[in-house]
């Protein structure tokens, strides 16, 4: 199975472009405000603190971009963000049999995807992906395939302690 949400790349990045702007006319404002108009008093720090909350919340989301296949023998996970100087970009590939669970933390504004994955020296380590801005329909599709191979997974160990 695969899915990604490359097709929202041009959305994201009107997203972005926005914010900075907002931040940019939040700061001039405030600057005008405080130095030449003086007219809203303690007001003004809201030019400051409007757009700084818009940029945060946007950006603390994480990164916007999600690529998903699961289609042959290896798992495919890819993450990265519009703009390219912010984050770097996540790539990781890995056999489906290694795949030993996975949690979605979802607080309110904010998702992330954790894979547990089984390393050669027999503990898991865990990958961190977000997935803040995919879809409901997405994440279902999302959960339903990692289901799916962890189930695949179970079942193949069971035949071969058999």
């Amino acid at each position: 199975m695969r899915l990604n949400n490359k097709n929202k790349a041009g959305y994201f990045n009107f997203l972005s472009t926005l914010v900075i702007m907002l931040f940019i006319f939040g700061i001039t404002a405030f600057i005008l405000e405080y130095f030449i108009y003086d007219y809203f008093g303690w007001e003004q720090w809201l030019f400051l603190l409007v757009p700084f909350c818009c940029a945060a919340l946007f950006y603390a989301r994480g990164r916007q971009i999600f690529e998903y296949d699961s289609d042959g023998e290896a798992l495919n996970f890819k993450n990265r963000n519009v703009v390219l100087f912010l984050d770097k970009n996540l790539s990781d590939e890995f056999p489906k049999y290694k795949l030993l669970k996975y949690e979605v933390m979802n607080v309110i504004v904010l998702k992330r995807l954790y894979i547990t994955v089984s390393s050669k020296k027999g503990h898991g380590i865990t990958l961190r992906y977000d997935i803040s801005y995919l879809t409901k329909k997405e994440m279902n599709d999302l959960k339903f395939s990692l289901n799916k191979v962890i189930k695949n997974n179970k079942e193949q160990k069971r035949e071969h302690n058999s």
